[in-house]
């Protein structure tokens, strides 16, 4: 993140409100990993930013150094997800996702990889059946936590292994949106 603005390509993980009209957005990018920004006014009705920046989203954006916190400037829709937002199980598995990635990686480090991956999962949970949506979402954990060195890329892995007890264990919490939304589906 060199000078004073930087420009990229992410997809929003989470957002939380933070003050009267303002949002922070954790976002995973693809030259600069997750990384947490801040988005003035976005809560008001007449915010232009507002309906670009949904979570699931992927985006391209230009953003600020700022103080604490750096501020998105501008930002672009580059695919809204809205097949996936037609279903409450595709979005509780979307959020698993993100969830995942969330928790297990870092903030500001480049893993394009990683980025690939968090893409091409989240396209197959808009394109999948709600059926299959579960093994999607343990295929995803599983190859994350692979690339990210958790466990050996080339060891086969028993058909009974828990993934996402084992990312629970490794992170020390209790992933909330396994609890939210996988009872119906499970």
């Amino acid at each position: 993140m060199i000078g004073r603005t930087y420009k990229s390509e992410g997809i929003v993980l989470k957002s939380i409100n933070y003050k009267e009209a303002d949002k922070i957005f954790t976002i995973y990018s693809k030259h600069f990993g997750k990384i947490s920004l801040l988005a003035k006014g976005i809560r008001r009705l007449t915010s232009r930013k507002r309906g670009n920046l949904e979570i699931f989203s992927k985006i391209s954006f230009i953003a600020a150094k700022g103080k604490n916190l750096d501020i998105i400037t501008e930002v672009k829709l580059l695919d809204g997800r809205i097949t996936l937002r037609n279903s409450l199980i595709k979005i509780g598995v979307a959020y698993q996702i993100c969830e995942a990635l969330d928790k297990l990686t870092a903030d500001e480090v480049e893993q394009k990889e990683v980025y690939d991956l968090l893409d091409f999962y989240l396209e197959r949970v808009e394109t999948s059946e709600e059926k299959t949506t579960l093994q999607v979402v343990k295929n995803f954990c599983l190859e994350l936590v692979k690339i990210l060195g958790f466990l050996p890329k080339d060891k086969p892995i028993s058909s009974n292994f828990d993934i996402f007890s084992f990312i629970e264990e490794i992170t020390e919490k209790e992933l909330k949106s396994k609890r939210f939304f996988f009872k119906s589906i499970s």
